[in-house]
């Protein structure tokens, strides 16, 4: 047990130092660097070495980790761990300064994904992502991370006495009512290029430096455990950086594997993946194959490997909830910290089917892992993830999972300090099967 509580409170650690996608890649890279990992670059030739273990990041918001088998690709095949390093939220838009009341000074925001916005009222805001500056060359950006980390604006909520329907389904306007408050100015003159000023002492710069910018509001609150038994794990973006966290900390544990070992972390997800960094392109098939390639294979190698591969799409589930067990499946209802979710649609929204579902199902009972099953109630449409997608490019058996989780998609949501530990274990057998 205190193994267990350790490791959720690692992945706590790990949720807020990871305020954005491009941070998150960042950790995800420190915890590689100190496994050894070799960081390759898409424009060099790939010599790659039995054994070898190499990460490959694009856009600074995706990356892809592997461990070389022993084997040839296309006898061993490849096993393939997939997530997302994305959440839903809050985009800052561009020359976002917008004044009120001749004092306050608001932010121009654009919504990221399926946010559950009335979340984001009353909390202490931050404001993190990257920042591209001018470089020495044209063409040739210094891009750097920024997290101006200490809470800097809020969204505040209108009192129940001015809006008497905030508690009947009062409906938020994205344009209107989300707008993050940033403070008071006394001089309009003040409003001109206030958030580029703020980058640019942030990041010791001029504000003239500054090119443009790729950032988004976050939660400043540090996440926590909860429950009487300090069972339950509350935090930003567990959904996905738990099966990150959980895939990348398998990853490492990975020695002398026959088949190629390897942790997808796409960008994008929350928005449909059609992005080059995204599930919805061609960057896992172009890395699958130049591993191929770079052991002798030539194309039918590179087509028999996809064949004896297998993908587990780890991304969070639904738990039934406690005050709302209506809206679960009559008969199939995960609970937090039950084991495991396998996730199916009738729809196909899910990869999983019978054969990959019994595949991992199996590994997991090898595991001394439970599984539940997670199936939408007929009446209701759910969401979809990286799998399905990524099968469109690369035609892999593949199955669909996560941790049963509540609040999905709420500012701060909940998982089983249990359950985490349990995916993680899945995914260590999974690599080692």
């Amino acid at each position: 047990m205190k193994n267990t509580v350790k490791f959720a409170e690692e992945l706590i650690d790990f949720c807020y130092k990871s305020p954005t996608a491009y941070h998150a890649v960042e950790e995800v890279k420190t915890l590689l660097h100190k496994q050894k990992f070799v960081e390759l670059s898409e424009t060099d030739s790939w010599k790659l070495k039995s054994g070898g273990k190499y990460f490959v990041v694009r856009n600074g918001s995706a990356l892809v980790a592997f461990v070389v088998g022993s084997g040839k690709p296309e006898k061993e095949g490849f096993k393939i761990v997939g997530g997302h390093t994305d959440s839903p939220g809050f985009r800052i838009k561009p020359a976002p300064e917008m004044s009120a009341e001749k004092s306050y000074l608001k932010l121009n925001t654009e919504v990221y994904g399926g946010p559950i916005l009335n979340t984001w009222l009353d909390r202490p805001l931050s404001i993190a992502g990257r920042v591209v500056l001018k470089g020495k060359k044209t063409g040739q950006p210094d891009v750097r991370l920024l997290n101006i980390d200490k809470p800097v604006c809020i969204i505040p909520n209108i009192s129940v006495h001015m809006n008497p329907e905030v508690n009947s389904g009062f409906s938020l306007n994205k344009q209107t009512d989300t707008l993050p408050f940033l403070g008071i100015i006394k001089d309009k003159l003040e409003e001109k290029d206030y958030l580029a000023k703020m980058i640019a002492a942030q990041l010791k710069v001029k504000p003239a430096e500054i090119l443009d910018f790729d950032l988004f509001l976050y939660d400043r609150t540090p996440g926590c455990l909860v429950g009487v038994n300090q069972e339950l794990i509350s935090s930003g973006r567990i959904d996905d950086l738990e099966a990150i966290h959980a895939g990348i900390s398998a990853l490492i544990k990975v020695k002398k594997p026959k088949a190629t070992c390897m942790m997808v972390c796409f960008d994008n997800e929350e928005v449909g993946s059609s992005t080059r960094q995204g599930a919805d392109s061609q960057m896992l098939a172009a890395i699958l194959e130049r591993i191929v390639l770079s052991g002798g294979g030539k194309r039918e190698e590179f087509l028999r490997a996809l064949a004896g591969s297998f993908i587990v799409s780890a991304d969070g589930a639904h738990a039934v909830h406690p005050n709302m067990g209506a809206k679960c499946d009559p008969t199939s209802r995960p609970r937090v910290n039950g084991g495991v979710v396998i996730k199916m649609s009738a729809n196909k929204s899910y990869t999983s089917d019978a054969v990959s579902s019994a595949i991992f199902a199996e590994l997991c009972e090898n595991a001394g892992v439970a599984t539940q099953r997670f199936v939408n109630r007929s009446d209701m449409r759910g969401g979809s993830t990286i799998g399905p997608i990524s099968s469109t490019h690369v035609s892999i058996n593949s199955v669909d999972v996560g941790v049963p989780m509540l609040a999905m998609h709420s500012i701060r949501e909940l998982c089983g300090v249990e359950d985490h530990a349990a995916m993680h274990k899945a995914l260590v057998e999974f690599y080692n099967s």
